[in-house]
């Protein structure tokens, strides 16, 4: 099967969203020093410290998933993954006018990069920090996932 990631209609995607949940792929980045949390620029979540992800792409492998959004979110080329498992999101929120909220299904992933891998954020986030466990200001899935994956530092 191909892959399919070109931008699909915002009218269609508005159908899915309104519809159906969403299956993403969310990357819980560790460094020697902590666990790498993304602030946001897009909803859901806009504004929060939360973990890198995205949608997966119909045709697209979990795997190849993973490794292509360390790659285009935080510019990592090279990270070894490992499958940790399913959450589920539900948000009162979504970035498409119209739409008043999203259920996404992420499959979480742990993410190592190459030792000195530096950190280059895509334009869906502003800033990036490294923690070693939840933050006050964190979005409340951050807390889920190192309490449900048993995340830590």
């Amino acid at each position: 099967m191909d892959r399919h990631d070109e931008r699909i209609p915002t009218e269609t995607f508005a159908t899915c969203l309104d519809n159906m949940p969403q299956p993403c792929v969310d990357l819980v980045v560790e460094y020697e020093d902590g666990i790498v949390l993304t602030r946001r620029q897009n909803e859901p979540a806009k504004g929060e410290w939360f973990w890198p992800g995205s949608r997966l792409c119909k045709g697209e492998r979990l795997d190849d998933a993973a490794a292509r959004i360390a790659r285009e979110e935080l510019g990592l080329t090279s990270v070894a993954t490992e499958q940790l498992g399913v959450s589920e999101h539900f948000w009162d929120v979504s970035s498409v006018d119209g739409v008043d909220s999203r259920h996404t299904v992420p499959i979480v992933y742990r993410a190592v990069p190459d030792n000195g891998a530096e950190i280059a954020l895509d334009d869906q986030h502003d800033s990036y920090r490294i923690v070693t466990e939840v933050p006050a200001d964190a979005n409340q899935y951050v807390t889920e996932y190192f309490e449900q994956f048993d995340i830590t530092q």
